[in-house]
């Protein structure tokens, strides 16, 4: 039985679980890891991950809860100026990321719960239409990325704008800021 150990980082106090066996590759190779942290404006939640150090598996697998139970919600947000960037997110394994006109990041049994910004959204988004301009086969796939790719480049350059909507079921999502809009889902 392997022994959970306690590992504190500022403020914050991580509980580490090792040797447990993957679920991909089967091997004891697998570190739990499990902290509570407070998020101001949002309040305390459980942040969760998994990671396979097998070389030939990779596993990774992160998630947040909110310590209290939360109502279906969603956020729209309007990145207009570079301090826009810097503004909190935090997204759980359950949440739909929507950047309107350029694409959705959809929740699903691989999707992984974070903390970040906004500029750390609009990162993920970028990476994500870079791959498809570079292995798309059609000509035109390939335009329609880099011209998406131009307008989120431009946000995070802060000569652009765009509109980031964050859909949680679950609750356990938000858009950290004055400017962003809280609805029922």
């Amino acid at each position: 039985m392997a022994e959970k150990k306690t590992i504190k980082s500022g403020n914050d106090q991580i509980d580490v679980l090792e040797n447990q066996k993957c679920p991909m590759c089967m091997k004891n190779t697998l570190t739990l890891l499990e902290s509570e942290k407070d998020i101001p404006y949002f309040g305390r939640v459980f942040l969760f991950s998994m990671d396979c150090s097998n070389k030939a598996c990779n596993y990774h697998k992160a998630d947040l809860e909110a310590a209290e139970r939360q109502e279906p919600c969603k956020y729209t947000f309007d990145v207009k100026t570079e301090d826009d960037l810097k503004v909190r997110v935090v997204k759980s394994g359950e949440a739909l990321v929507k950047i309107p006109r350029i694409m959705s990041i959809e929740p699903g049994s691989a999707s992984n719960g974070y903390v970040t910004n906004v500029e750390g959204i609009l990162n993920r988004v970028k990476m994500m239409l870079e791959k498809t301009r570079d292995d798309a086969d059609d000509k035109s796939d390939r335009k329609k990325a880099k011209n998406m790719l131009k307008k989120v480049q431009d946000a995070l350059w802060g000569r652009g704008e765009i509109k980031i909507i964050l859909e949680d079921k679950s609750g356990n999502s938000a858009i950290i800021s004055e400017k962003a809009v809280k609805s029922k889902l």
